[in-house]
């Protein structure tokens, strides 16, 4: 029989705090950091007090307290934050002793003093998120004192944080009208940050105890870089500045505003035997937040294959993640304060959610602001043609010259720009009946950055369309490789879908366009799912696939059809029409 724990359990408001970069201070000057931290914890230990909070469990840096009201807990961190920050006025920046504190309200077992439980785990990692001299807070603690405290709070949405299976609700807390504390004149001064997400990727780390397994670790690291630098979005430091911090240990925040980037990669790599396993993880330097993390296993039979495969995989995986954080930044900035480039990333959200109109409207203010942003061009026109191939809506002819129009501004001002080119080349191939001249955008698309996923997707399309089976799956297989997060993975599985019924595999292309049906429903996946199943033999699946197709354009008819789903060899055009016909299309 299992004995009973002997805790008090309730429910309060947590508050977690603890000293933002401790160990390096610590190494720098004890005596001075032990006898600051003093100080500060008298501040913060009599302010905890004055809000009627208990101090729980303190450990060195770190103070962990409860307080049976969320105001109270609130309202203690701020203040104690403009305490603490007014204590630091003397001290040079590299001395600051700053805290960063975390708030979340749960139910928490109480023994012998000590508090336990989930709800003081989720308030330790907010309190990971928090800026320097910052403080996060819980959804459910925001819902307390949102309407209450006269305080700014700046949604950071859901954070998955370790140890926590589901992801928390995070709210940064922020004083209105506080002035920062200048630095002394001779003071450091960390470089701007570009306008555009910039990346810095540093020296992997060889924990394999094999010096000789240092030149696999460098030489991927100078590929990634190589390959994010093909990205003309990005902002990529140069390796010879990366590499400076090779063997040393390093705050992520101080890499960010040493070298003036918003995000670092770091990784290790580990050989054991034959086999090497590399980590990777992705973070917001300015936050210390975790966009992504992943590990990758291989046979060092060819090292050179392996590595090319890990670079690949890599750039594939963050340069979603960098555009997903981007665009959440510029969703949480005034409208009052939107440049360019803030209306173009607000734009890709509008696309993502499938709202073509308002995100063209977007993309043009983009391009009026800025009328050499070839990407805004070039995003402008994809949008119309999403609005037919996807959405099944019928282009009036002044739209179709739009489309046109802005995807050939947009090649002009963007030739050496691999992801216009393939935005440009896919509009010209579907709107424009310009097939050689948009494959050919593509494919110098793909010369200029292998890794770009979507460049890989509109080569697939392009290769059904010219009846080229083999070479479609190859390029959507490698959409999904390097980008298996995007929700164009699933536009690319109706794609293989398509080329599966091109090559006669009809059962393995009935059973993937029945899945992308299922969780994409747009014309391309209706038209995959009824080609196979005419083939396949299943004509009552194939006229719901066909009404299913009408409702998404209830003007569909069989020479429309042909428009929307174009193949270039005549043999396959013509078993089209046949199992359009079949299925129930009307001429």
């Amino acid at each position: 029989m299992t004995k009973a724990i002997d805790a008090e359990r309730r429910l309060v408001a947590i508050f977690a705090a603890d000293v933002e970069g401790y160990s390096r201070l610590m190494g720098a000057n004890e005596v001075s950091t032990l006898r600051e931290l003093t100080q500060r914890r008298t501040i913060l230990d009599g302010l905890i007090s004055a809000h009627r909070g208990r101090i729980a469990n303190t450990a060195g840096d770190s103070v962990l307290a409860e307080f049976g009201s969320t105001v109270d807990a609130v309202q203690c961190a701020v203040e104690a934050q403009a305490a603490l920050a007014e204590a630091n006025a003397a001290l040079s920046p590299d001395h600051h002793i700053n805290f960063r504190i975390g708030i979340h309200v749960g139910d928490v077992m109480v023994k012998g003093g000590d508090l336990f439980g989930d709800g003081v785990n989720i308030a330790a990692r907010l309190q990971t998120l928090a800026s320097a001299g910052g403080t996060c807070i819980s959804g459910v603690a925001h819902d307390q004192v949102r309407k209450i405290l006269p305080f700014a709070f700046t949604d950071l949405g859901a954070q998955q944080v370790k140890n926590i299976e589901e992801p928390i609700r995070t709210f940064a807390v922020g004083t209105k009208g506080v002035s920062p504390i200048a630095a002394s004149s001779n003071a450091w001064v960390p470089l701007a940050i570009p306008d555009k997400p910039s990346i810095a990727v540093l020296p992997f780390t060889n924990m394999s105890g094999d010096p000789d397994q240092e030149y696999f670790a460098d030489g991927m690291v100078e590929d990634i870089i190589t390959a994010l630098s093909k990205f003309k979005s990005l902002f990529v430091i140069a390796r010879n500045s990366s590499f400076t911090y090779k063997g040393k240990a390093v705050d992520v925040r101080q890499v960010g505003r040493d070298l003036g980037v918003r995000y670092v990669l770091e990784g290790s790599v580990r050989r054991s035997g034959n086999r090497v396993r590399v980590t990777g993880q992705l973070i917001e330097a300015t936050t210390d937040r975790h966009l992504w993390a992943d590990k990758f296993d291989g046979s060092l039979d060819d090292v050179f294959d392996l590595q090319d495969q890990i670079t690949a995989t890599v750039v594939g995986l963050i340069a979603p993640q960098i555009e997903e954080a981007e665009i959440e930044r510029a969703r949480k900035k005034s409208t009052n304060s939107l440049d360019s480039y803030d209306l173009y990333l607000r734009g890709l959200a509008q696309h993502y959610k499938r709202a073509w109109v308002e995100a063209r409207e977007l993309f043009k203010k983009a391009f009026e602001l800025d009328p050499e942003f070839a990407a805004a061009y070039a995003m402008a026109a994809i949008t119309l043609h999403m609005q037919q191939g996807v959405g099944g809506e019928p282009l009036t002819a002044e739209m179709r010259a739009e489309a046109l129009r802005l995807a050939n501004i947009a090649a002009q001002i963007g030739s050496e720009e691999a992801f216009v080119l393939a935005r440009c080349g896919h509009t010209l191939v579907h709107l424009g009946n310009e097939f050689d001249r948009g494959a050919a955008m593509v494919e110098k698309a793909l010369t200029l950055n292998p890794n770009l996923a979507i460049a890989r997707s509109s080569f697939g399309w392009i290769s059904v369309i010219a009846c080229e089976p083999e070479r479609a799956i190859e390029n959507f297989q490698s959409m999904i490789r390097f980008s298996p997060l995007d929700s164009m993975r699933v536009g690319s599985s109706a794609g293989i879908a398509w080329a599966l019924w091109l090559q006669g595999r009809y059962q393995e292309g009935l059973a993937l366009a029945r899945s992308v049906a299922t969780v994409y429903p747009n014309v391309q996946a209706f038209g995959s799912l009824l080609a196979n199943c005419v083939a396949a033999g299943q004509i009552d699946e194939a006229r719901v696939a066909a009404a299913e197709l009408i409702k998404l354009d209830p003007n569909l008819r069989l020479a429309r059809a042909r428009e929307m789903f174009p193949l270039r060899k005549a043999e396959f055009r013509f078993k089209l029409d046949e199992a359009l016909r079949t299925a129930g299309l009307p001429e």
